[in-house]
């Protein structure tokens, strides 16, 4: 798709914001694929993965909810979101390594909405799978299952304290690739919390978290405090999304390791 094509018809009924990102995220997951499915070499798919799919949301989301501003990762941070009462945090391509590696499915498509000093709803497309998670219809997340909890971390940049958080709390570590997709795996069910210190900015986290949150996990930052979106500083380097019964064991043991 280039910005000559036209635009899905966005068909629902209603002006839900919480089905509009569901839908948009699914599209740009869709192009994404078709990206995918040209024969181009990792470095240039991408370039034209990220292209395609932020172009195809800026359009879209220009186009539905006019007058609202956007914060992408592809764009130009246009500080106007900063008085800004509605603001959609994208990020068109969450994990384009992964992306760029078929046939991986660890990659993501997020769209989340900020209003009023809050995140209100959000998406995570995952592609690959097929599937898309939105916060309009909570996911339930499957229960414990018996063993180690499972955590999620990077498969190329894991915190390095995640390796004694696991042996302090008995865990297993599940390498994969986008932030979004170790979020949803704990929705999921595949993993029992992500925990993650490396660096992240806003739109890395927001569309996972606002999924998580109507999911009833914790999140949070690795010390326990709020996570804050559409600010000044979109550098958001730290994220906790785990399931409610985990979260006071591992916030405890941050708060040990960081005092040294």
């Amino acid at each position: 798709m280039n910005s000559d094509d036209a635009l899905p018809v966005y068909e629902e009924a209603t002006p839900d914001d919480g089905a509009f990102a569901r839908w948009v995220a699914t599209k740009a997951g869709e192009l994404l694929l078709r990206v995918r499915e040209q024969d181009l070499a990792s470095d240039k798919l991408k370039e034209q993965g990220d292209r395609a799919s932020h172009e195809f949301l800026m359009r879209a989301i220009t186009e539905y909810r006019p007058g609202d501003a956007i914060l992408s990762e592809e764009g130009k941070d246009d500080k106007a979101r900063l008085t800004a009462k509605r603001v959609w945090i994208v990020d068109p391509v969450d994990g384009t390594r992964e992306f760029s590696e078929p046939p991986r499915t660890d990659w993501a498509v997020h769209v989340a909405l900020w209003a009023d000093g809050e995140l209100v709803t959000g998406a995570v497309a995952l592609p690959g799978l097929g599937e898309t998670f939105g916060a309009d219809i909570p996911p339930v997340v499957a229960a414990p299952v018996d063993g180690p909890p499972r955590l999620a971390v990077s498969r190329t940049r894991p915190p390095q304290f995640v390796n004694a958080l696991a042996e302090e709390i008995g865990a297993t570590l599940v390498p994969m690739g986008s932030a979004g997709a170790k979020v949803i795996s704990v929705v999921r069910g595949v993993t029992d919390a992500y925990v993650h210190a490396g660096g992240q900015y806003e739109w890395d986290s927001a569309a996972p978290v606002a999924v998580a949150r109507a999911a009833g996990l914790h999140t949070s930052r690795v010390d326990g405090s709020e996570l804050r979106y559409n600010q000044d500083d979109v550098l958001l380097p730290d994220l906790l999304v785990c399931r409610p019964e985990l979260a006071a064991r591992i916030l405890d043991f941050v708060k040990r390791y960081t005092a040294g």
